[in-house]
């Protein structure tokens, strides 16, 4: 028996899931120059985007999940990109500080997201298609968030 609903060429979740590991393939080697990994480089564009934010604001920022969020912290800090400090008014809770050198990789990675664009050959994908496949993502994600917490 073969059900059509249950054929890898009808679903939406494998589409999703060869483009992200696909994107992440592209990235691999730009961001190999910088000495970071993918989920590191959201780390960072969350604080390079804000800096001095709490564990909690990280996490919503990037919906990275806690757990893996604070192994990835931690490699962070090793690497001298980030500072962990305890807040003065409740010292629970973390406040995520960006240090000189991140700063500095900043401007190395600027460059990143374009580089990432022009690898991929315009004839077959366009900047007006990228947009367009960003807000269709975001009304996915925020359909998805909202199904899970019915």
């Amino acid at each position: 028996m073969s059900y059509e609903q249950l054929k890898l060429d009808n679903q939406i979740c494998h589409r999703l899931y060869l483009a992200s590991n696909g994107l992440t393939r592209l990235y691999r080697p730009l961001l190999e120059s910088l000495g970071i990994t993918y989920p590191q480089y959201v780390v960072l564009m969350a604080l390079w985007e804000q800096d001095r934010i709490t564990m909690k604001e990280l996490s919503s920022k990037t919906s990275v999940d806690k757990g893996f969020l604070a192994s990835l912290v931690k490699n962070l800090d090793k690497e001298n990109l980030i500072e962990i400090l305890s807040d003065e008014q409740d010292k629970r809770k973390k406040i995520i500080k960006l240090t000189e050198k991140a700063k500095k990789l900043e401007e190395k990675a600027k460059d990143i997201p374009m580089k990432l664009i022009c690898s991929l050959d315009d004839d077959k994908i366009n900047i007006e298609q990228i947009d367009e496949l960003k807000r269709i993502l975001d009304k996915v994600n925020f359909a998805i968030n909202e199904a899970l917490t019915k």
